[in-house]
């Protein structure tokens, strides 16, 4: 007899180890079902399923007749007749037969199972299954050939759930999906209710009835409600929005040319905002209740409280119209141009992470684990940076996300006041139309974005905190 290859076991234990799990079970045999059809017809053949009914029919027949069957039914009921005596519940004799009956089958159903496991281990055999014949079959060299030529995809989804990490990113790629298809859903309902008439708004008052309905025609509004979702959430999938009622330029397309400078601008505001608020939050937490903290904290309410229209108007007025320092609109030849409107867009998160470092840090620095440090002779320098600002980072990068998340679904006030093509202007100048293939791409556009930023936040934790990571490679 060959010995079975070492990597075909592990094929077949992680098989059954995913198998354990419904929803992967399901789609392992839909990805695979010519092979699981082939092995389901050889595994009624060979009469396992009769031969495990046989088994349990014999072991439930003993179980019965020796009366320990009698025996367990008497003592669940008992249990349930002192529970309720000790917690004094009001409960009728019929409701605590009926309780002891439930808990008897649940018990019966269990012993039998372990009576079974036992006699099948005694006789050196594994319990006749569907997924144990599977997993026989995988570990065969024939077996594993057919399931390559049979149901080759179904590896795909064994390597994703056999790798932690990439099954996690692939979870929160398919929890995306759902969300996307939610927002599309409720946003489109919305626009489908909205009193706002598209052909009149983009046509003019002065248009006619046949010039109405003709618009209608030509783009579907006049279709039922569930046509145009489907048809909606169809070219989601299929990277394809429609075009725009004004203008008649493709969605997709127009916001792709509008995303660079969008994305441009929340880097360079994102940096600024690091550069400046992080040091200083650290800074405003070791120095606690003294005159900097003081004036930091006021400092950051401020920029938390201050209008971004407002300060955009002012930056012009000062910096462009006064001093004549930097250009008062956007010019993607110049980057100076970029300046105003980073500061502008960063003064918000700026405050808010600056509040949030200094608070998390203050927090920890009064850790136990920090006195622990300082009572070995470390530098209070070592200590913040290498003990107290690692363990504060996690709220400080939540914070990070959420914003840099909410810039690059488009800061529409800071790029109406600089007049950035950016698309956030985009989706607000459409949503008065209202432009509904504009809008649902912009809407498709910012939950992507937030998806994608919010997985990439919680694989960075993972780096941050071996707590999360371990629990990431354990599947929680």
């Amino acid at each position: 007899m060959h010995t079975k290859s070492n990597w075909l076991q592990k094929v077949s234990q992680s098989y059954k180890e995913a198998s354990q799990q419904p929803f992967i079970a399901l789609g392992l045999c839909l990805l695979s079902f010519p092979f699981q059809l082939l092995v389901l017809i050889r595994y009624l053949l060979k009469s396992q399923p009769f031969e495990k009914r046989t088994v349990e029919h014999e072991i439930k027949s003993e179980f019965e007749e020796s009366g320990a069957a009698t025996s367990l039914k008497d003592k669940l009921r008992a249990q349930e007749k002192r529970k309720v005596a000790f917690l004094k519940q009001q409960s009728s004799q019929a409701q605590m037969e009926k309780k002891g009956n439930e808990l008897y089958r649940v018990g019966y159903q269990k012993e039998i199972q372990e009576r079974m496991e036992a006699y099948y281990k005694e006789s050196n055999r594994e319990q006749p299954s569907f997924l144990n014949e599977t997993a026989h079959w995988l570990e065969q060299p024939l077996g594993f050939v057919l399931s390559l030529l049979l149901g080759f995809p179904m590896y795909f989804l064994l390597l994703v759930v056999s790798i932690p990490t990439l099954r996690y990113i692939v979870n929160r790629l398919v929890m995306m999906v759902f969300v996307i298809i939610g927002v599309t859903i409720i946003v489109f309902t919305l626009l489908y209710l909205s009193p706002s008439d598209s052909a009149t708004n983009i046509l003019g008052e002065q248009a006619t009835p046949e010039q109405i309905v003709n618009f209608n025609a030509v783009h579907g509004l006049d279709d039922p409600y569930l046509t145009q979702l489907g048809r909606t959430i169809k070219g989601i999938f299929t990277f394809d929005l429609g075009n725009a009622f004004e203008g008649n330029e493709r969605v997709v397309t127009t916001i792709m040319r509008r995303f660079p400078v969008t994305l441009q601008l929340t880097l360079f505001a994102l940096i600024l905002s690091i550069a400046v608020a992080f040091p200083a939050g650290i800074y405003a937490a070791v120095k606690a209740n003294t005159t900097f903290d003081h004036l930091f904290m006021l400092i950051a309410l401020i920029g938390i409280s201050i209008p971004s229209f407002w300060q955009g108007l002012i930056f012009i007025l000062t910096f462009s119209i006064n001093l004549g320092w930097l250009p008062a609109t956007y010019n993607a030849d110049n980057i100076a141009s970029l300046i105003m409107p980073a500061v502008v867009l960063g003064t918000g998160l700026m405050a808010s992470v600056a509040r949030m470092t200094r608070s998390s840090t203050l927090e920890v620095i009064n850790e136990d684990y920090i006195l622990t440090a300082r009572a070995k002779g470390l530098s209070n320098r070592r200590v913040i940076l290498r003990h107290a600002v690692p363990n504060a980072l996690i709220p400080i990068v939540t914070i990070i996300g959420l914003q840099f998340g909410g810039m690059l679904g488009g800061s529409s006030v800071t790029e109406k006041v600089f007049n950035i093509n950016g698309v956030g202007s985009y989706i607000v100048d459409k949503q008065f139309v209202p432009d509904i293939p504009s809008v649902m791409g912009g809407v498709v556009y910012i939950a992507i974005i937030l998806s994608i930023v919010n997985v990439f936040i919680d694989l960075l934790y993972s780096f941050i905190d071996p707590r999360i990571r371990s629990r990431i490679k354990s599947g929680r």
